[in-house]
Protein backbone atom coordinates (compact mmCIF):
# COMPACT_ATOMS: atom_id res chain seq x y z
CA UNK A 1 0.00 0.00 0.00
CA UNK A 2 3.01 2.50 0.64
CA UNK A 3 5.58 2.94 -1.21
CA UNK A 4 8.97 4.31 -0.25
CA UNK A 5 8.24 7.82 -1.70
CA UNK A 6 5.14 7.57 1.20
CA UNK A 7 7.60 6.59 3.62
CA UNK A 8 10.20 9.08 2.87
CA UNK A 9 7.71 11.68 3.27
CA UNK A 10 6.20 10.80 6.45
CA UNK A 11 9.90 10.63 7.75
CA UNK A 12 10.31 14.18 6.47
CA UNK A 13 7.48 15.52 8.34
CA UNK A 14 8.37 13.97 11.65
CA UNK A 15 11.81 15.48 11.26
CA UNK A 16 10.41 19.00 10.49
CA UNK A 17 8.43 19.13 13.62
CA UNK A 18 11.13 17.91 15.61
CA UNK A 19 11.75 19.54 18.41
CA UNK A 20 15.00 19.01 21.03
CA UNK A 21 12.80 17.70 23.51
CA UNK A 22 11.64 15.07 21.08
CA UNK A 23 13.78 11.48 21.83
CA UNK A 24 14.71 9.37 18.76
CA UNK A 25 12.48 7.08 20.41
CA UNK A 26 8.89 9.31 20.53
CA UNK A 27 9.71 10.32 16.93
CA UNK A 28 9.98 6.98 15.84
CA UNK A 29 7.04 6.19 17.62
CA UNK A 30 5.04 9.53 15.99
CA UNK A 31 6.15 7.79 12.77
CA UNK A 32 4.86 4.26 13.73
CA UNK A 33 1.61 5.89 14.79
CA UNK A 34 1.40 8.10 11.11
CA UNK A 35 1.45 5.37 9.32
CA UNK A 36 -0.99 3.49 11.60
CA UNK A 37 -3.50 6.64 11.04
CA UNK A 38 -3.12 6.29 7.42
CA UNK A 39 -3.91 2.62 7.12
CA UNK A 40 -7.34 3.39 9.43
CA UNK A 41 -8.28 6.28 6.40
CA UNK A 42 -7.94 3.21 4.16
CA UNK A 43 -10.49 1.28 6.75
CA UNK A 44 -12.58 4.45 7.54
CA UNK A 45 -13.68 4.94 3.58
CA UNK A 46 -14.26 1.01 3.24
CA UNK A 47 -16.66 1.27 6.21
CA UNK A 48 -18.19 4.14 5.04
CA UNK A 49 -18.83 2.48 1.64
CA UNK A 50 -20.36 -0.63 4.02
CA UNK A 51 -22.68 2.07 6.13
CA UNK A 52 -24.03 3.35 2.90
CA UNK A 53 -24.93 0.11 1.83
CA UNK A 54 -26.54 -0.87 5.19
CA UNK A 55 -28.29 2.27 4.88
CA UNK A 56 -29.75 1.52 1.30
CA UNK A 57 -30.94 -1.88 3.13
CA UNK A 58 -32.86 0.00 6.11
CA UNK A 59 -34.65 2.07 3.73
CA UNK A 60 -35.99 -0.46 1.70
CA UNK A 61 -37.64 -2.28 4.84
CA UNK A 62 -38.97 0.66 5.82
CA UNK A 63 -40.28 1.27 3.29
CA UNK A 64 -41.75 -2.43 2.51
CA UNK A 65 -43.48 -1.93 6.54
CA UNK A 66 -45.53 0.96 5.23
CA UNK A 67 -49.32 0.35 6.00
CA UNK A 68 -50.16 0.82 2.62
CA UNK A 69 -46.85 -0.28 0.76
CA UNK A 70 -46.29 0.98 -2.60
CA UNK A 71 -45.41 -1.41 -5.68
CA UNK A 72 -41.90 0.21 -5.70
CA UNK A 73 -41.37 -0.19 -1.89
CA UNK A 74 -43.35 -3.85 -1.50
CA UNK A 75 -40.98 -4.66 -4.63
CA UNK A 76 -37.41 -2.36 -4.41
CA UNK A 77 -34.30 -2.04 -6.76
CA UNK A 78 -31.99 -3.94 -5.06
CA UNK A 79 -28.99 -3.14 -7.54
CA UNK A 80 -26.72 -1.01 -5.06
CA UNK A 81 -27.69 -3.30 -2.38
CA UNK A 82 -26.44 -6.27 -4.78
CA UNK A 83 -23.14 -4.79 -6.03
CA UNK A 84 -20.58 -7.20 -6.37
CA UNK A 85 -17.90 -5.05 -4.42
CA UNK A 86 -20.05 -3.91 -1.88
CA UNK A 87 -21.09 -7.48 -1.33
CA UNK A 88 -17.24 -8.40 -0.83
CA UNK A 89 -16.71 -6.01 1.52
CA UNK A 90 -19.57 -7.10 2.99
CA UNK A 91 -18.59 -10.89 3.47
CA UNK A 92 -14.66 -9.85 3.83
CA UNK A 93 -13.59 -11.56 7.76
CA UNK A 94 -10.49 -10.04 6.94
CA UNK A 95 -11.89 -6.65 6.46
CA UNK A 96 -14.46 -7.21 9.33
CA UNK A 97 -11.27 -8.36 11.53
CA UNK A 98 -9.46 -4.78 10.58
CA UNK A 99 -12.46 -2.87 11.26
CA UNK A 100 -12.85 -4.56 14.78
CA UNK A 101 -9.02 -4.14 15.21
CA UNK A 102 -8.66 -0.37 14.61
CA UNK A 103 -11.90 0.34 16.23
CA UNK A 104 -13.36 1.76 13.11
CA UNK A 105 -16.52 2.83 15.18
CA UNK A 106 -16.86 6.09 13.81
CA UNK A 107 -19.86 6.35 11.58
CA UNK A 108 -21.66 4.90 15.00
CA UNK A 109 -21.17 8.38 16.53
CA UNK A 110 -21.37 10.68 13.88
CA UNK A 111 -23.96 9.27 11.10
CA UNK A 112 -25.08 12.32 10.28
CA UNK A 113 -21.63 11.82 7.67
CA UNK A 114 -23.41 9.07 6.20
CA UNK A 115 -26.96 10.30 5.69
CA UNK A 116 -25.05 13.30 3.83
CA UNK A 117 -23.23 11.39 1.58
CA UNK A 118 -25.99 8.66 1.13
CA UNK A 119 -28.42 11.04 0.20
CA UNK A 120 -25.93 12.93 -2.72
CA UNK A 121 -25.59 9.88 -3.88
CA UNK A 122 -29.14 8.75 -4.30
CA UNK A 123 -30.22 12.33 -5.71
CA UNK A 124 -27.42 12.05 -8.22
CA UNK A 125 -27.74 11.19 -11.93
CA UNK A 126 -24.60 8.40 -11.64
CA UNK A 127 -26.79 6.29 -9.25
CA UNK A 128 -30.00 7.00 -11.20
CA UNK A 129 -28.32 5.81 -13.95
CA UNK A 130 -26.51 2.89 -12.01
CA UNK A 131 -30.22 1.62 -10.80
CA UNK A 132 -32.12 2.09 -14.15
CA UNK A 133 -29.52 0.21 -15.94
CA UNK A 134 -31.03 -3.18 -17.80
CA UNK A 135 -27.48 -4.69 -17.97
CA UNK A 136 -26.05 -5.90 -14.49
CA UNK A 137 -22.17 -7.00 -14.66
CA UNK A 138 -19.07 -7.27 -12.60
CA UNK A 139 -17.17 -4.79 -14.38
CA UNK A 140 -20.66 -1.95 -14.13
CA UNK A 141 -20.25 -2.87 -10.25
CA UNK A 142 -16.97 -1.71 -10.06
CA UNK A 143 -17.19 1.07 -12.40
CA UNK A 144 -19.88 2.77 -10.45
CA UNK A 145 -18.39 2.29 -6.93
CA UNK A 146 -15.24 3.88 -8.08
CA UNK A 147 -17.54 6.52 -9.57
CA UNK A 148 -18.88 6.85 -6.52
CA UNK A 149 -15.92 7.50 -4.83
CA UNK A 150 -14.46 10.09 -6.64
CA UNK A 151 -17.40 11.80 -7.75
CA UNK A 152 -19.40 12.03 -4.14
CA UNK A 153 -17.50 10.71 -1.32
CA UNK A 154 -13.63 12.33 -1.81
CA UNK A 155 -14.90 15.74 -3.20
CA UNK A 156 -17.33 16.03 -0.55
CA UNK A 157 -15.96 19.31 1.78
CA UNK A 158 -18.12 18.48 4.49
CA UNK A 159 -16.37 14.75 5.02
CA UNK A 160 -13.26 16.91 4.62
CA UNK A 161 -13.65 19.37 6.96
CA UNK A 162 -14.88 15.98 9.32
CA UNK A 163 -11.70 14.19 8.44
CA UNK A 164 -9.65 17.10 9.48
CA UNK A 165 -11.42 17.62 12.85
CA UNK A 166 -10.74 13.97 13.83
CA UNK A 167 -7.27 13.70 12.88
CA UNK A 168 -4.73 16.21 10.86
CA UNK A 169 -2.22 13.96 9.46
CA UNK A 170 -5.80 12.34 7.61
CA UNK A 171 -5.65 15.25 5.23
CA UNK A 172 -2.21 14.70 4.21
CA UNK A 173 -2.69 10.77 3.78
CA UNK A 174 -5.84 11.52 1.67
CA UNK A 175 -4.60 12.27 -1.65
CA UNK A 176 -2.42 8.60 -0.97
CA UNK A 177 -5.30 6.97 0.15
CA UNK A 178 -7.73 7.85 -2.48
CA UNK A 179 -5.92 6.60 -4.85
CA UNK A 180 -4.77 3.19 -3.53
CA UNK A 181 -8.29 2.77 -3.05
CA UNK A 182 -9.44 4.08 -6.46
CA UNK A 183 -6.76 1.20 -7.68
CA UNK A 184 -7.95 -1.63 -5.49
CA UNK A 185 -11.72 -0.93 -6.76
CA UNK A 186 -10.42 -0.87 -10.32
CA UNK A 187 -8.48 -4.48 -9.94
CA UNK A 188 -10.94 -6.12 -7.95
CA UNK A 189 -11.82 -9.32 -9.74
CA UNK A 190 -14.77 -12.18 -9.15
CA UNK A 191 -12.20 -14.52 -7.46
CA UNK A 192 -10.61 -12.16 -5.76
CA UNK A 193 -9.50 -13.47 -2.01
CA UNK A 194 -11.24 -12.62 1.41
CA UNK A 195 -8.11 -10.20 2.57
CA UNK A 196 -8.17 -8.36 -0.87
CA UNK A 197 -9.29 -5.45 0.79
CA UNK A 198 -7.16 -5.24 3.73
CA UNK A 199 -3.42 -5.22 1.86
CA UNK A 200 -0.33 -4.94 3.91
CA UNK A 201 0.79 -2.03 4.59
CA UNK A 202 4.32 -2.00 3.61
CA UNK A 203 5.00 -4.09 0.61
CA UNK A 204 7.77 -6.16 2.44
CA UNK A 205 10.15 -5.99 5.68
CA UNK A 206 12.91 -4.29 3.88
CA UNK A 207 10.23 -1.23 3.27
CA UNK A 208 8.88 -1.77 6.79
CA UNK A 209 12.30 -1.13 8.28
CA UNK A 210 13.10 1.84 5.68
CA UNK A 211 11.14 4.25 7.24
CA UNK A 212 12.99 3.48 11.03
CA UNK A 213 16.25 3.55 9.67
CA UNK A 214 16.35 6.31 7.37
CA UNK A 215 14.59 8.46 10.89
CA UNK A 216 17.22 7.29 12.70
CA UNK A 217 20.70 7.69 10.93
CA UNK A 218 19.59 10.75 9.95
CA UNK A 219 19.01 11.74 13.74
CA UNK A 220 22.62 10.04 14.70
CA UNK A 221 24.33 11.83 12.29
CA UNK A 222 22.38 15.43 12.26
CA UNK A 223 25.80 17.37 12.83
CA UNK A 224 28.10 15.76 9.94
CA UNK A 225 24.97 16.84 7.90
CA UNK A 226 24.36 20.08 8.85
CA UNK A 227 27.46 20.54 7.82
CA UNK A 228 27.31 19.20 4.43
CA UNK A 229 24.37 20.82 4.09
CA UNK A 230 25.88 23.73 4.77
CA UNK A 231 29.53 23.69 2.76
CA UNK A 232 27.73 22.71 -0.25
CA UNK A 233 24.96 25.58 0.26
CA UNK A 234 27.79 28.51 0.36
CA UNK A 235 26.14 30.55 -2.23
CA UNK A 236 23.32 30.61 -0.59
CA UNK A 237 21.72 32.93 2.36
CA UNK A 238 21.11 29.99 5.18
CA UNK A 239 18.20 31.96 6.39
CA UNK A 240 16.71 32.19 2.76
CA UNK A 241 17.09 28.23 2.59
CA UNK A 242 13.11 26.65 2.86
CA UNK A 243 13.19 24.49 6.54
CA UNK A 244 11.69 21.59 4.44
CA UNK A 245 14.47 21.63 2.00
CA UNK A 246 17.26 21.71 4.83
CA UNK A 247 15.15 18.79 5.83
CA UNK A 248 15.51 16.92 2.57
CA UNK A 249 18.73 18.03 2.13
CA UNK A 250 19.73 15.77 5.24
CA UNK A 251 17.55 12.98 4.21
CA UNK A 252 19.24 12.57 0.78
CA UNK A 253 22.51 13.07 1.70
CA UNK A 254 21.93 10.56 4.72
CA UNK A 255 20.72 8.02 1.64
CA UNK A 256 23.55 8.62 -0.17
CA UNK A 257 25.57 7.82 2.83
CA UNK A 258 24.22 5.10 4.60
CA UNK A 259 21.83 2.88 2.31
CA UNK A 260 24.72 1.15 -0.52
CA UNK A 261 21.48 -0.45 -2.15
CA UNK A 262 19.83 2.43 -3.36
CA UNK A 263 20.60 3.99 -6.66
CA UNK A 264 21.92 7.34 -6.80
CA UNK A 265 19.82 8.76 -9.12
CA UNK A 266 16.64 7.14 -7.65
CA UNK A 267 17.79 9.01 -4.11
CA UNK A 268 17.99 12.37 -6.28
CA UNK A 269 14.79 11.58 -8.13
CA UNK A 270 13.13 10.70 -5.06
CA UNK A 271 13.95 14.08 -3.37
CA UNK A 272 13.24 16.61 -6.28
CA UNK A 273 9.86 14.98 -6.04
CA UNK A 274 9.08 15.48 -2.63
CA UNK A 275 10.36 19.18 -2.68
CA UNK A 276 7.54 19.52 -5.62
CA UNK A 277 5.20 18.56 -3.43
CA UNK A 278 5.83 19.78 -0.14
CA UNK A 279 8.30 22.79 -0.55
CA UNK A 280 8.42 26.31 -2.83
CA UNK A 281 7.97 26.29 -6.51
CA UNK A 282 11.83 26.08 -7.14
CA UNK A 283 12.81 24.20 -4.07
CA UNK A 284 13.01 20.98 -6.58
CA UNK A 285 15.90 22.76 -8.75
CA UNK A 286 17.41 24.06 -5.68
CA UNK A 287 17.38 20.28 -4.19
CA UNK A 288 19.02 18.86 -7.94
CA UNK A 289 21.60 21.48 -7.85
CA UNK A 290 22.87 20.68 -4.39
CA UNK A 291 22.38 16.87 -5.20
CA UNK A 292 24.02 17.00 -8.47
CA UNK A 293 26.84 18.68 -6.82
CA UNK A 294 27.23 16.53 -3.53
CA UNK A 295 27.48 13.40 -5.84
CA UNK A 296 30.40 14.69 -8.22
CA UNK A 297 32.35 15.76 -5.23
CA UNK A 298 32.21 11.91 -3.43
CA UNK A 299 32.14 10.44 -6.85
CA UNK A 300 35.83 12.19 -7.39
CA UNK A 301 36.99 11.42 -3.75
CA UNK A 302 35.74 7.85 -4.41
CA UNK A 303 33.44 8.48 -0.94
CA UNK A 304 30.30 7.17 -3.01
CA UNK A 305 29.71 3.57 -0.97
CA UNK A 306 27.00 1.78 -3.23
CA UNK A 307 27.16 -1.83 -4.00
CA UNK A 308 25.99 -3.93 -6.65
CA UNK A 309 26.06 -3.01 -10.42
CA UNK A 310 24.40 0.02 -12.10
CA UNK A 311 23.99 1.81 -8.55
CA UNK A 312 26.00 4.99 -9.23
Amino acid sequence: MLNRRHIRAKVMQILYAQTSNNSEETLNSELQQNFENMYSLHLLFLSLLLKLRQRAEDRQEKAKQKFRPTQEDAHPNIRFIENALLVHLTESESLASKLKLYKMDCWEHDGEYVELIFQKMIQSKLYQSYMNSTKNTFNKDKLFIVDLFKEIIAPNEKLYDYLEDKNLTWIDDLPVVNTALVKLFNKLKENSGDSYFTPLLFKDKDDEAFGTLLLSKTIANKSILNEEVIGNTKNWDKDRIASIDFVLLQMAICELKEFPSIPTKVTINEYIELAKDYSTPKSNVFINGVLDKIVRDYSEKKTLNKKGRGLM
